[in-house]
């Protein structure tokens, strides 16, 4: 039986964020094909290590002290070092602890590490956790059997570091939603098909007062609906908060997918800030409920959203998209359905989990060595030539 472990995550079934809904969804695909799958799943306590199944899916779960990033890190290092008493295939998402990852290299154990965006350039982070994050960023394409990009640019990103051959683009997917229940809608205090949805994590890169300052330029006649978790304590968000007109919702995070389902499927457009990244999981899903999108303008979102979406770079331009969207009928109608068209195209989950598993089964352990990294690297033209003749290239 073919076995993966995957690694990365705070577990299944997914109750945290993209990792995890693709962790739950990858996972069910296998065991349908056959597979075996084990995924490791954090928690908080100090409770002794459960092995236990989940819809046929082996968990092994793992409790550590606290709920921050000193505890991922820790429940990253034990559940690398557990997976290495194995020789199972693993799949890590994620490079954040890539240094952990050498573990499975010395050991022979072949694993394929999802890169994700380019954690270390968001503004955000402290300089220190901007170092931590492009020291793993380069460890893990280094130690990593292989990469798998989310992104075209990812992937071009990627090839900066090592050969092209050891990169392989797949994007995030997405369940098409076809219909959906009003109620959770209108508990909310919505009206179905009289709102817009924006759904980020409130930080500056993701241009939520952009959205919210545009949106709030005049009466709409329209509900903007805003999900994430804003204090009045906390200078940015105060800002989002301030700039909103009484047309504005917050309606705080919501964690239930039937909930954030309907709420995108009544939705008539989704507006997406985000500066940077690699294929976003709410644009992707927001494409697979139909609706039409307005998002920044960057290399990320147009390869993701298609042609046929709304760009805007400044507040005029996004409320002037505003404008035209809710004014004109025929012109929603047109990017919705290109919403939808682009979806089916490239970011449903059976076109995105079958290459998934194409690329897994070829993976071969016994063709591993430590070596293969370093052989990479002087593939891209980062080792200097006088180096590369005593290297022998053994690509996976």
């Amino acid at each position: 039986m073919k076995t993966l472990r995957i690694l990365g995550t705070r577990g299944i079934p997914a109750a945290h964020g993209g990792f995890e809904t693709f962790a739950e969804n990858l996972a069910l695909y296998l065991r349908d094909q056959g597979w075996r799958v084990i995924v490791y799943c954090q928690e908080t306590g100090s409770a002794p290590v459960v092995h236990d199944k989940w819809n046929g899916i082996e968990r092994v779960r793992i409790s550590v002290a606290g709920d921050g990033a000193a505890s991922t890190i820790l429940f990253d290092w034990l559940s690398i070092w557990d997976a290495a008493k194995t020789k199972d295939l693993c799949l890590t998402l994620g490079y954040n602890t890539a240094i952990f990852d050498t573990v499975l290299r010395l050991k022979g154990i072949p694993n394929i590490i999802n890169m994700d965006g380019i954690e270390w350039t968001r503004a955000k982070w402290s300089k220190p956790a901007k170092a931590w994050f492009w020291m793993n960023d380069w460890i893990g394409c280094w130690v990593g059997n292989h990469l798998v990009a989310d992104h075209p640019a990812i992937k071009t990103h990627l090839k900066t570091r090592v050969s092209d051959k050891k990169i392989t683009m797949i994007p995030y997917g997405a369940v098409a939603v076809e219909d959906s229940p009003t109620a959770p809608v209108e508990a909310l205090g919505l009206v179905p098909g009289r709102y817009l949805t924006a759904i980020a994590r409130p930080e500056p890169e993701n241009s939520l007062l952009e959205i919210v300052t545009a949106f709030s330029a005049k009466r709409r006649g329209y509900k903007l609906a805003v999900l994430g978790k804003y204090s009045a304590h906390d200078k940015y968000q105060k800002s989002v908060l301030d700039a909103a007109s009484d047309e504005v919702c917050f309606l705080g995070p919501i964690y239930d997918q039937d909930t954030v389902q309907a709420l995108r499927f009544h939705s008539v457009a989704y507006v997406h800030g985000h500066q940077v990244g690699g294929t976003n999981p709410s644009l992707v899903e927001a494409m697979g409920a139909g609706n039409a999108v307005l998002a920044h303008s960057n290399r990320f979102n147009k390869w993701v959203a298609g042609d046929s979406a709304g760009y805007f770079e400044s507040v005029s331009a996004l409320s002037d998209w505003f404008d035209k969207l809710l004014s004109q009928p025929a012109l929603l109608k047109s990017m919705r359905d290109a919403s939808r068209a682009r979806f089916q195209q490239a970011l449903t989950w059976p076109i995105v989990l079958s290459q998934y598993e194409e690329l897994l089964s070829r993976i071969n352990p016994s063709r591993d060595t430590f070596v293969q990294s370093f052989c990479d690297t002087a593939a891209a033209g980062l080792i200097p030539p006088s180096h590369k003749a005593s290297v022998k290239t053994k690509q996976l």
